[in-house]
């Protein structure tokens, strides 16, 4: 199981459109894929799951049971001040230490409004993941301008979904 992580708590992000591309681009390479939102976080899980309340909110737990059992993810990364977004860094605090995510594997995936497509987020994740034991994908996508690549709800534009279907290939072989 890949669990692919929308790594926003934004009601109106592009995030979770992404999470589920991507899901669907794992399955239809024959991957079994999960996405986790990270929109249905219970919302006071950073005073009553973390740290010394740790296994105390059930909501939680169930997010933090599927993140032990996975070996691989993919974390939909949008960039918000020049990094990524705090729940996403609450919702990593928030897994066991140090066995939720050594020796498993990911890969990163940035979006931006602007131009570069999240690189300074992938690039702050990529070190907290290298810390925390992980092994990160090098291949990195990033998709800038993300809002105008948007029609009705829809991601238009091919060359962004066949740099998806190129990751998801990678991290299937990874």
């Amino acid at each position: 199981m890949i669990y692919i992580i929308s790594g926003t708590n934004r009601r109106d992000a592009k995030s979770p459109i992404i999470a589920q591309i991507y899901s669907e681009e794992l399955s239809r390479l024959g991957a079994r894929a999960e996405v986790i939102d990270l929109r249905e976080l219970p919302h006071d899980f950073v005073f009553s799951a973390l740290y010394e309340n740790a296994g105390k909110n059930e909501s939680f737990n169930i997010m933090r049971s599927k993140v032990t059992a996975a070996d691989k993810f993919v974390f939909i990364v949008p960039e918000y001040n020049g990094s990524f977004p705090g729940v996403l860094k609450a919702f990593i605090d928030g897994q066991e230490y140090p066995g939720g995510f050594r020796g498993k594997k990911c890969a990163l995936l940035g979006l931006s409004s602007g131009d570069q497509g999240g690189v300074h987020a992938l690039s702050h994740l990529t070190d907290i993941f290298n810390y925390c034991g992980m092994n990160v994908l090098a291949r990195k996508v990033r998709l800038s301008h993300i809002e105008g690549n948007f029609s009705d709800g829809q991601l238009i534009n091919d060359k962004y979904r066949q740099r998806i279907a190129a990751q998801a290939q990678e991290l299937i072989d990874f």
